[in-house]
């Protein structure tokens, strides 16, 4: 299918793998998006400017950077970061189409029906899109689907109203007349307010009016006069800003032209450096619009079927949704005489061009998608990049998952091992995001459909690195194929998973079966490598005392919800599998205290104590936090037998203490993940030797399960 993508400033248009769509969403054939001629002008040119030039726009970031180059070097860290500069970004958030397939858990939709989509990242200028229900709704039959392509506008213009909250004969003031200000000021009018409007540009003051406005002017030199001359001396009763510039002066002004215990509603992205005076002296109420309503950034609102309750949040984001294109309906709103330019979607360089180039610059711009000619053409999961014979001596990968993760740690290292690794296909939910992967390791195709990977003849292991929730049904499904599989931790996030890979393996011939290995990479680091041999020749059972100061991550991060599982079952289970390498036991005992806090600030989960007793007699400490610095080292580990302490600082520093003092140290840390890819490859290469054992795989989750239960108290 063909999508809009933009890169380095330039606008394409490029062949990529349909989408998929999960249980909670919709596959949309597009017939109609629209660009926002602001936001997205906006980003063509962010993306643009040289990563100095990003660096100082986005200062947060910086310090991301620098830890990163601490960790990984300059050369890698350059590297990600270019792949990701080379990858581009998909944009659109506005669109309307038929809908041809529906998610499990869908209800009040069918195939065939028409619908208009909103969402950045989901309805996007493609052919083809998912989105998930609650950012889709049905299209009313009297309106037609290039009008309701402006759904995602219409909704944000609807919601900056309601914050407005305003009341039949109020004068409203609306500062920039762009598309927003258009719809703002149309629905304004169907409130039963006096709108007067604010726009540099002349031909909109005359467009708005000829669509209601009460007055309209451009660059007028004394806006605040207009404004008490048209209310009486009195000022406005609210005003709404719709422009966007980083100037503070547009709210200052908003300030001065509204009345003593007025409203300002700010929708468009303006500077809020406000001047204290007008605000205080006259009790001004400053209102924030969060774009389409209640709903927008709340990933269990907008990922799910979920709702808010009916009778507590009256108006979401979809039920705004629902209410503009019923105000295109009855014609009360009328988007149609806003649109002043068509394209095809192929000409989407010359649509972008003309936001650039026309003065004045086209209020709305409507990309047009070809009828279902050929829907199967469309509806491709995969996409070929090249013809490329299976090299003799290269194990055939298949990549399934490809998020940042993955992108900054395992792809370097596919890339500098291609010696071993050829990758076949990379499989992605984001088609666009798999094709750009796909070419940084200059893989075979790009596909959005894990089977893709499982039905190749030619692949001979897949590496899946996807959402916890997702891992144990991938790799079953990748055994029972013949495939070998490589599989970033968890191994599995329940019993049940945990119990069905065991069974696949109790049931095959061991000859015959696949590879197995769960991405433990911290055995597979050198300094580990050498704490395991000095430890072999113990004569006595060892203590081992492991921490790692996690850091917090938000509650509403998909780590802590169904998909991640919780930080015990998807990052601590790395240290369970340490501590059993080590010991080279099964653990005999397992107790977890969870640490009480009053604040729901950190999760139950995230800070905890387990203690260790192994079938051999060592007795492990393993303490989990959150609720540390993150100035201070994350990891450190101890070992204490036969006279002697083995010290690991943050997988930099290994000092050992005993009859011969002896440091260890990297300039890099050193966590093993380029070294378990390289045990991976010897082992499918050579005598099928399992880097990781089976019994370790099955024990290290077996602890992270049993850790999971007593810290929540479920059987």
């Amino acid at each position: 299918m063909k999508q809009v993508l933009i890169r380095k400033g330039k606008v394409f248009v490029e062949d990529v793998p349909c989408p998929t769509v999960d249980d909670h969403s919709l596959l949309v054939e597009v017939a109609y998006s629209l660009i926002s001629s602001g936001t997205e002008s906006a980003g063509l040119s962010q993306s643009s400017r040289s990563v100095a030039q990003r660096a100082i726009q986005q200062p947060q970031l910086v310090g991301k950077l620098i830890q990163k180059v601490k960790q990984e070097g300059l050369e890698r860290t350059w590297k990600t970061v270019q792949g990701q500069l080379e990858s581009g970004t998909a944009v659109g958030y506005s669109c309307s189409g038929i809908v041809r397939q529906i998610g499990r858990c869908v209800t009040g939709f069918q195939p065939g029906m028409a619908v208009a989509c909103a969402g950045a990242g989901k309805a996007n200028h493609a052919e083809m899109v998912a989105v998930p229900k609650n950012l889709v709704v049905p299209v009313p039959s009297e309106c037609t689907l290039r009008d309701c392509a402006s759904v995602a506008l219409g909704s944000i213009a609807l919601q900056g109203v309601r914050r407005c909250l305003p009341t039949l004969g109020e004068s409203v003031v609306v500062l920039g007349l762009g598309l927003v200000g258009q719809l703002t000021a149309q629905l304004l009018k169907v409130s039963g307010a006096r709108v007067i409007g604010f726009e540099p540009i002349p031909e909109r003051v005359q467009r708005a009016l000829g669509s209601g406005l009460f007055a309209g002017f451009s660059n007028e030199t004394e806006p605040g006069e207009k404004v008490r001359e048209l209310t009486g001396g009195m000022g406005a009763d609210a005003t709404i800003i719709t422009a966007a510039t980083a100037s503070s002066e547009l709210i200052n002004l908003a300030m001065q032209l509204t009345r003593r215990k007025g409203r300002v509603v700010v929708v468009g992205d303006v500077g809020l450096e406000l001047k204290r005076s007008p605000f205080y002296e006259k009790e001004i109420d400053l209102l924030i619009s969060c774009s389409y309503g209640p709903g927008r950034y709340d990933p269990a609102y907008e990922l799910s079927t979920a709702d808010y309750p009916y009778a507590y949040v009256r108006w979401t984001e979809n039920r705004n949704m629902e209410e503009y294109l019923r105000l295109l309906a009855e014609g009360r709103v009328d988007f149609s005489t806003l649109v002043d330019l068509e394209f095809p979607v192929e000409e989407a360089e010359r649509a972008y061009y003309a936001l650039q180039s026309n003065v004045p610059r086209p209020l709305a711009v409507v990309l047009r998608y070809p009828e279902a000619a050929d829907a199967k053409a469309k509806g491709r999961t995969r996409v070929d990049l090249s013809v490329v014979k299976p090299a003799h001596g290269r194990i055939q990968l298949g990549v399934a998952g490809a998020g940042g993760f993955f992108r900054s740690t395992h792809l370097p290292n596919l890339i500098a091992l291609s010696k071993d690794f050829q990758v076949r296909c990379v499989v992605s939910r984001n088609g666009h995001n798999a094709l750009a992967v796909a070419r940084q390791c200059e893989a075979c195709s790009a596909a959005t459909d894990y089977d893709e990977l499982l039905s190749d003849p030619a692949i001979d292991a897949v590496f899946i690195a996807t959402r916890h929730n997702l891992h144990a049904s991938m790799v079953l499904k990748a055994l029972h194929s013949g495939k070998h599989v490589f599989v970033e931790k968890p191994l599995a996030i329940s019993p049940l998973e945990l119990a069905e890979i065991r069974a696949f393996y109790s049931g095959h011939d061991d000859a015959g079966t696949p590879l197995l290995m769960t991405g433990f990479n911290r055995s597979f680091s050198p300094f580990i490598r050498r704490i395991r041999d000095t430890v072999e020749a113990r004569r006595t059972p060892m203590i081992l005392n492991y921490r790692m100061n996690a850091g917090h991550v938000p509650l509403d991060h998909w780590v802590h919800g169904e998909e991640g599982g919780g930080r015990n079952l998807g990052e601590a289970c790395h240290i369970y599998h340490l501590l059993v390498f080590l010991t080279g036991s099964c653990a005999a005992r397992v107790q977890a205290v969870p640490l009480s806090l009053t604040s729901d600030y950190y999760s139950p989960r995230d800070n905890f104590v387990v203690t260790l007793t192994f079938e051999e007699g060592s007795i492990a400490s393993f303490i989990y936090t959150a609720i540390g610095s993150k100035s201070y080292p994350k990891e450190h580990l101890e070992v204490f037998f036969d006279g002697t302490v083995l010290q690991l600082a943050d997988y930099r520093k290994l000092t050992i203490h005993g009859s011969r003092e002896q440091e260890f140290t990297t300039r890099m840390q050193s966590k093993g993940h380029r070294e378990e890819l390289e045990a991976f490859a010897g082992s499918l290469k050579g005598d099928r030797h399992w880097p990781i054992p089976l019994w370790q795989q099955v024990e290290a989750t077996r602890i992270a399960l049993e850790v999971e239960k007593q810290l929540t108290g479920t059987d």
